[in-house]
């Protein structure tokens, strides 16, 4: 995997619409302004980093042991079921677009961002299919990825999206609170 360090990468569009409310999760700190007095210093694990891969196989368990790396490393305040809702969620994103983008969309990015008290993960590819959870025929085998995300996201009091890309592709990513809430 390409390890393009700490940076501004691409970050899931704005469409403009909030069909979830107002975000549960409070300000994005990577809109805030840092020149603005009012603004906190961002906490030593704060950051986004880009990670790119083949859309391969091998890039799963890749994914999932980069993302997981880069959260120890960087010290991020993580509970060990957090660390796994993540993980999940990261493998079940780069399955989907290894085994579904892969054709149109060669390469996939990764991108872990950390604020002060969430962390979100997304995966991006260029394939222009967006995809939607839906119910699975239980005799059948696969289709339950994206059910499966939303649900690991709903319970640790997150939210996820699938979004479109200026360049015509798509991101999905899950943004989870760093601090334990219960979903109701």
């Amino acid at each position: 995997m390409d390890d393009h360090g700490r940076g501004s990468g691409p970050r899931p569009a704005d469409s403009g619409e909030d069909p979830l409310g107002p975000d549960p999760l409070g300000p994005d700190p990577l809109d805030m302004d840092p020149l603005d007095p009012g603004t906190p210093d961002p906490l030593p694990y704060e950051g986004v980093w880009r990670f790119t891969a083949p859309a391969v196989d091998a890039s799963v368990p890749q994914a999932r042991h980069a993302v997981r790396d880069l959260l120890y490393r960087q010290g991020v305040p993580v509970s060990d079921d957090l660390v796994q809702g993540l993980l999940l969620i990261v493998s079940e994103l780069v399955t989907n677009a290894v085994r579904h983008a892969a054709l149109l969309s060669p390469m996939l990015a990764v991108e872990v961002a950390v604020g002060a008290e969430w962390v979100r993960v997304s995966v991006e590819d260029n394939h222009p299919y967006r995809p939607t959870a839906l119910e699975t025929d239980h005799s059948g085998e696969g289709g339950r990825g994206l059910l499966l995300v939303r649900e690991i996201t709903r319970e640790a009091g997150g939210v996820c999206d699938v979004e479109h890309t200026s360049s015509g592709g798509k991101v999905i990513w899950a943004a989870l609170p760093l601090k334990a809430v219960r979903a109701s």
